[in-house]
This record gives C-alpha cells, sequence and structure tokens, in this order.
C-alpha cells in the first residue's frame, strides 16, 4: 500500500508539468496565429491602401515652335539639352535630334498637357537668320503648324520627409530593367514564395568564400518589406517579421504587382535634402532622360545602385560605379538574358551619366517661390506636398535664360564702371501684355534662391509713378490734352512740423509753361507735383489703387514724386494696366493644376478688369513712348530702332538709391530695378542704370512694336502751337486727342516754323 501511494504522488507533478507546457505551447501558437494574422491585416492594408507621398512637379511653358518664329538654331539646341535629348548623327528614337547648319531633326516626346497629348513625332526645323522657316513631318513631308515640344521640370513641392519619385506601371517598365534586378538581387525570384532558403544558403557560402559580404540572401521581396514596413534596426526579431511578412505579401499578390511596388520604392540616390526613390526619378536624375529611352547598360547602372547608391555613386565614385555596372551586365550573361558579346560591347561603354542632375530646384527658385505662394491661395499644403499634382506654369525658359544673363552681365559692367556701385542687386521681371503671363522672373543676380526681390523687396518707385498723375489728369479730357500747357515751377507746401516741401527738378532749373508730353518726356517733377495738385491728391491716389487692388495710400503731397514703396511685381500689374489700354489683368505663373493621373484640377482663366478709360489709356501711351523717343529713355531708342515704338517710364528715388524702368511693347512688358540692399546711393539713374538693363533684353527678346492704333473716340490731329492745323502740313506734328475735345483754334500751316522751333529748343 505505501508503494502505491508513493507512485500516485510522484505522478502527479509530472502531468501538472506537462499539462502546463501543453497549454503553454498552445496560447504561443494561439498568440503566434494572432500576431500573424494581424501583421497579414497590417501587409494588405498597407499594401493596399499604399498612396506614395508624391511632391507637386511645377512645370515651364512649353516651347512652341512655328514658322516665323524669332529663334535662334541654339536656342533650340539648348533647350533639347535641357530636356534630356540626346544628339545624334541618325535621329531613330524619341529623345534624339540632329543638327546641321540650317536645319534640325529631331523626334520629340509624347506628353500630356492641361488642354490635351502632344504625340511623338519625328520633324525637321529650318532656319535662316531671322529664325524658323518651316517645320516639316519627316515621315509625311506636310507642314506643321505648330509643335509644342514637353516642357521642363523647374521644380518641386516636397512632402515633409522630402521624398522623391517618378511613378512607373510594371507594363511600362522595360524588360531589361527586370532582368537584370532579377539577375543580381533575386535571380529565383519567380520560384519562390517570398523567402528562399537556397539563396540564403548560396549568398553564406559566397561570402564565406570571399571573406566578406558580396552576396545577400534577401529576395526582392523582402527588400520591398524592409523599406515599406519596418526599421533598418539589425535585429532577429526584424527579420523574423521580415520573413512572415515576406511570405504573407506573396500570399496576397502576384509577382508583377510587388516587382510594380519594388520599382517604385527603392532607394537609388540623394539629391540634397530630397531622397531620390525608384527607377522612374533615377533615370532623370542620373541621365536626365525617360526610364524608357535608356539603354541596356545604363538600366544596368541603375540596378547597381541598390546595393548602396551612395557606395556607388557614379557622379562621386565613377571607378566604383562602373566595375558594378560591369557586373550587373556579366551577371545577366550568365543567366541569359545578355549575349556574352553584347555583354563586352556593353561593357566597354562609358558611363554616360550627365554632368548635372535632370532637374534641380535651384534652376528657378524665384519664379517657383512666385509660383508656390499663388498655390497656396488655392490649394492646402497637404495636396501640394502629397498628391503628386502637375502645375503648368507661365515661364520662358528661354526667356528667363535672356533675363538672367542679361541682369548679371550689365550689372557686372555698372560695377566697372561706376565707383559707388559695389554690391549691385537687381530684379526683374517680363509679362504678356494682354494675358497677365509671368514669362520670366529673377529676384537677384546669379539666379540662385535667397531674399526674392522681385516679390518683397518693397522700395520708392520715384518718377515710375507719374504715369498715374497723368492718367488722372487725361482721364479729364474737357480740361486736359496731351498737350495742355502745365507750370514747372517752383513749389513749396508748409509741413506740420514747420518746414517747407520744396521740391526740385533733376537739373535743378525751371522751366516754366511746358506741354503735358514734354513735362512726363522730360521727367519734370515741378510740372508734376503742380498738376498733381490741380488735380488733387486723392484723385491720384484712387487711380494708383483702382490699378493695384489692396493698395492703401496715404494723400501726401510726396505721393506725386514717388514715396511710395511698391515691389517689382506691383510695378509690373501698374504698368501692364496701362499697357492694356486700362484694363487690369491680375499677373499669373500658373496656367492649369493636374492631378497624378493627368486629369485637369483647375484652370486659371483670363481675369480683366477695367479700371481706367480706355482712350486716357491711349494716349498715356503715347506719352510713354514719347519718354522713349525723344524723353529720359531714348537711348533705348537709339539702340532698338527696328522695335520703335516702344513706351516705357525712368524711376529714380533719392540721391539715385533706386534705379528703375518699366517698359512695353505691344507684347511684351519688362520692369527691372537695381539697387543695393543696404540703400545706400549707386550713382546710378533710372536711364543709365535699369533702361540699360531692360534694353539688353528687348534686343533678345524683340517685343513686337506697338501699332498706336486709337480707340473708338480718339484721333489724332496736326499742331502747330498748340492750334489745329492743315493735315497736309509738313511742318506740324501729330497728337493724339480725345474727340470732341480737339484744339478749338485754328492756325494756317503756310510760313509756319513755330513747331520747329520749339522742337530745337526742347530737344
Amino acid at each position: 500500500m505505501a508503494k502505491r501511494r508513493r507512485k500516485r504522488k510522484s505522478s502527479r507533478p509530472r502531468s501538472t508539468r506537462l499539462g502546463f507546457w501543453l497549454a503553454l505551447l498552445v496560447a504561443a501558437v494561439a498568440a503566434a496565429a494572432v500576431y500573424v494574422l494581424w501583421l497579414d491585416r497590417e501587409v494588405r492594408s498597407a499594401f493596399e491602401g499604399k498612396r506614395w507621398a508624391l511632391p507637386a512637379t511645377v512645370y515651364a511653358r512649353p516651347l512652341e515652335l512655328y514658322a516665323g518664329r524669332s529663334l535662334r538654331h541654339d536656342d533650340l539646341v539648348r533647350e533639347l539639352e535641357a530636356l534630356g535629348y540626346r544628339r545624334s548623327d541618325g535621329v531613330d528614337q524619341a529623345g534624339e535630334y540632329a543638327v546641321s547648319d540650317s536645319r534640325l531633326s529631331v523626334h520629340t516626346r509624347r506628353f500630356r498637357y492641361w488642354d490635351g497629348t502632344e504625340p511623338a513625332r519625328h520633324i525637321q526645323v529650318r532656319f535662316d537668320n531671322r529664325g524658323i522657316t518651316a517645320i516639316m513631318a519627316v515621315t509625311t513631308g506636310e507642314a506643321v503648324p505648330v509643335l509644342r515640344l514637353g516642357p521642363r521640370i523647374i521644380g518641386k513641392i516636397y512632402p515633409e520627409h522630402h521624398e522623391d519619385r517618378i511613378l512607373i506601371r510594371y507594363d511600362n517598365a522595360p524588360q531589361q530593367l527586370i532582368n537584370a534586378l532579377i539577375a543580381v538581387e533575386d535571380r529565383d525570384f519567380y520560384q519562390h514564395y517570398g523567402v528562399d532558403p537556397l539563396a540564403i544558403a548560396r549568398a553564406a557560402w559566397v561570402n564565406l568564400l570571399a571573406g566578406r559580404i558580396r552576396q545577400g540572401g534577401s529576395t526582392l521581396t523582402q527588400q520591398l518589406v524592409k523599406n515599406f514596413y519596418l526599421t533598418r534596426d539589425r535585429t532577429l526579431w526584424r527579420k523574423i517579421n521580415e520573413a512572415i511578412m515576406a511570405l504573407l505579401l506573396e500570399s496576397h499578390y502576384s509577382k508583377q504587382e510587388i516587382l510594380e511596388a519594388y520599382l517604385n520604392e527603392v532607394y537609388l540616390g540623394q539629391q540634397g535634402n530630397n531622397a531620390i526613390h525608384g527607377f522612374g526619378l533615377a533615370a532623370e536624375f542620373y541621365f536626365r532622360r525617360p526610364l524608357t529611352e535608356l539603354s541596356t547598360e545604363q538600366l544596368a547602372l541603375l540596378v547597381g545602385l541598390v546595393r548602396g547608391a551612395s557606395y556607388y555613386n557614379p557622379r562621386r565614385h565613377p571607378q566604383r560605379a562602373l566595375e558594378r555596372r560591369n557586373l550587373v551586365l556579366r551577371l545577366m550573361a550568365d543567366q541569359g538574358y545578355l549575349e556574352p558579346d553584347a555583354a563586352e560591347q556593353l561593357i566597354s561603354r562609358p558611363l554616360g551619366i550627365s554632368d548635372v542632375p535632370g532637374w534641380t530646384s535651384d534652376r528657378y527658385p524665384t519664379f517657383v517661390d512666385l509660383v508656390r505662394r499663388q498655390l497656396h491661395r488655392d490649394y492646402d499644403s497637404d495636396d501640394l506636398q502629397n498628391a503628386g499634382l502637375r502645375i503648368f506654369t507661365t515661364l520662358d525658359p528661354v526667356a528667363q535664360h535672356t533675363v538672367q544673363k542679361s541682369l548679371d552681365q550689365r550689372l557686372q559692367r555698372l560695377e566697372q564702371q561706376y565707383s559707388n556701385t559695389e554690391e549691385l542687386q537687381g530684379a526683374v521681371i517680363l509679362a504678356s501684355v494682354d494675358t497677365g503671363e509671368i514669362i520670366a522672373l529673377t529676384g537677384q543676380r546669379g539666379g540662385s534662391f535667397g531674399f526674392n526681390r522681385a516679390l518683397d523687396a518693397r522700395r520708392p518707385i520715384g518718377s515710375l509713378v507719374k504715369p498715374a498723375v497723368y492718367l488722372t489728369a487725361l482721364a479729364r479730357p474737357e480740361q486736359y490734352s496731351v498737350i495742355t500747357p502745365i507750370a514747372d515751377m517752383p513749389v513749396s507746401l508748409p509741413q506740420p512740423d514747420g518746414d517747407s516741401w520744396m521740391p526740385e527738378n533733376y537739373d535743378r532749373e525751371f522751366h516754366g509753361e511746358v506741354p503735358l508730353y514734354q513735362a512726363l518726356a522730360q521727367s519734370y517733377n515741378l510740372a508734376t507735383v503742380n498738376l498733381g495738385l490741380e488735380l488733387g491728391v486723392a484723385r491720384v491716389a484712387d487711380t494708383l489703387e483702382a490699378m493695384l487692388p489692396g493698395l492703401s495710400l496715404r494723400h501726401y503731397p510726396s505721393l506725386l514724386l514717388g514715396s511710395v514703396d511698391l515691389t517689382p511685381l506691383q510695378v509690373t500689374q501698374m504698368y501692364q494696366t496701362i499697357a492694356a489700354g486700362g484694363f487690369r489683368t491680375p499677373l499669373k505663373s500658373i496656367v492649369a493644376v493636374l492631378d497624378s493621373d493627368g486629369e485637369p484640377l483647375r484652370r486659371y482663366p483670363l481675369s480683366v478688369d477695367q479700371v481706367a478709360p480706355t482712350r486716357a489709356s491711349y494716349l498715356m501711351t503715347f506719352l510713354l513712348t514719347q519718354v522713349v523717343e525723344r524723353g529720359t529713355a531714348r537711348s533705348a531708342a537709339a539702340r532698338l530702332p527696328d522695335l520703335m515704338p516702344l513706351a516705357g517710364k525712368t524711376g529714380t528715388t533719392d540721391e539715385l538709391r533706386d534705379s528703375w524702368f518699366a517698359g512695353f511693347g505691344s507684347d511684351r512688358i519688362g520692369v527691372v530695378w537695381i539697387g543695393r540692399d543696404d540703400n545706400q546711393p549707386t550713382e546710378l539713374t533710372g536711364a543709365s542704370g535699369a533702361l540699360q538693363v531692360w534694353t539688353d533684353i528687348m534686343a533678345v527678346i524683340k517685343p513686337r512694336p506697338l501699332t498706336l492704333t486709337p480707340p473708338d473716340g480718339v484721333r489724332w490731329q496736326k499742331v502747330i502751337n498748340g492750334k489745329r492745323t492743315d493735315e497736309d502740313c509738313e511742318r506740324a506734328s501729330s497728337f493724339p486727342f480725345i474727340v470732341p475735345h480737339l484744339p478749338e483754334e485754328y492756325e494756317p500751316c503756310h510760313g509756319s516754323n513755330a513747331v520747329e522751333r520749339l522742337f530745337q529748343r526742347i530737344f
């Protein structure tokens, strides 16, 4: 009995322990199952709901080519190079061009715009010394009326984590890219289920023989899991999670879906603070060409970067990159994706990468700054940074190049010419008169990003304000015309502090009574002040505020001589209104916005408000042509005789601190400011500084001359001594008048040389 009791006592602990371990095992299996189920949900949720945070891409306007366009052969070549086109002896595929003395053959790329798709075409452009003479389709020989080249990328608006990518679909990926990836990273990709034990063993053996890491055992699926879901911590637990998630991913999704995600996710380089992800963007970054246009050896180089984008960076470590690329090509040959002879030929080729990235946000930073500000009025920050919007802008790269080059070169010459012009800075805006589209903008010399003077430098505008005074007068045709005499005589106005405001002319002289057109042409301060005081400062302020919504001015007499701080952008808006006949079109930098799938989201239609009388604005334009032909800006007329008539106004502030010029033809308006950031004198007037930059630009841009065709209700009349005369009078000069307010008195033409004497005395 005693023995049986001892046996029962000894068996209880064993059964209890067994039950405990069984229960623990069940619990562990259950926990593991729950954990796997949770991982499964996470894998599917993240993969199916994956929406890459894509930056908004900002494009310049497309370059339009047509017969008769004044575009030089070299300018078109520069544009093609900037777009990543490759010069070739024979044009065989999209993205290639060939050059001869008077002809250029190019195979354009397909591009989707906001208003339709431009197909890929093989065309020939013919030139003479004036520009494009013809555009012909090579395949049919037919004339092409207008051809649009796909626009440049000029900037991006990045997500907070600064990732960048161009999404590609599996069906659009080059087959040799897929082949290279399989050959190098996962040769059994189509056979395994996410984890490849044989690959792990093979990599361990190769690494053991080499004495260093030469191969990795992770499959493409595991690499994707690591990039998609996990941290880069090198722990056993992370590797276990990686394997489980890879198996789960393969159980739910096809090989093609996994490869497509990998092609877009893999890290392939760094552009400043911005990470380059995916092969689509890497092609543009390293070769300045779309992925579909890359050759096999170029694709092999990109695949070689998967192992270590920084270590094999072809710009910093070209020899390493070359050796890695050649290894990829040999592995492709070993596995039958390339013929051995073909692989050796490819191995002999150079890397072929571009000297600089395919695009950079530093190229047009001041213009992109304007785009960003205008976008923020219409879109949330999250949409701009994450939704992959495509922003089509008004920037003309050819004009932008001219503007920046002209500013930089002229500032350098001015600093050499004048003693007190160190550290000169400048800003230039070039816009369309009719549409208000800004086609070029720079906020400083060199074009680098910094203080955006074009948008943010609020400076006194000096005599640039005078057209507002004269426009106010001309809007009262019963009282003022372009020949109305006004007094250029001293002015003394008491001030609240007991002093007197006593403005002076630039030449320190008084000119007596002068016709209104002469007062503006010669920029007489005293005549302008006397006219403004007659009109009332408040009326002049109303004219300015109508052209510049949101502007609120104090009604001080000094306003009449430009004691108002405006930015170059505001000045451009003011003069655009005058140039457009009193119709204000808000300046804009954006044409359209598309979503990441290319569907239009928003158009920016033309918006026009009449804020000044058309007839008075026409007379104002005539007065500004006199400034260029005979007045303070006459040096422009001497340099641009074939473009006359043009209109404009010089502006100079006290002690020569600011040099301004605003001028326009029938299609283009340009505003230039030159000064110093420390507000010290520059020794430059508007004519000796800003006007010279403006003239340099217009000599290249070649704006269309003003036609000066009068609107209804305006009539040109021959005048002698302020009186009407015969229309065939050769001694008389013609002036525009608002009907019926023509000169009432008549003077016969015969024997009169008063006008001739008057012009000799004035000019």
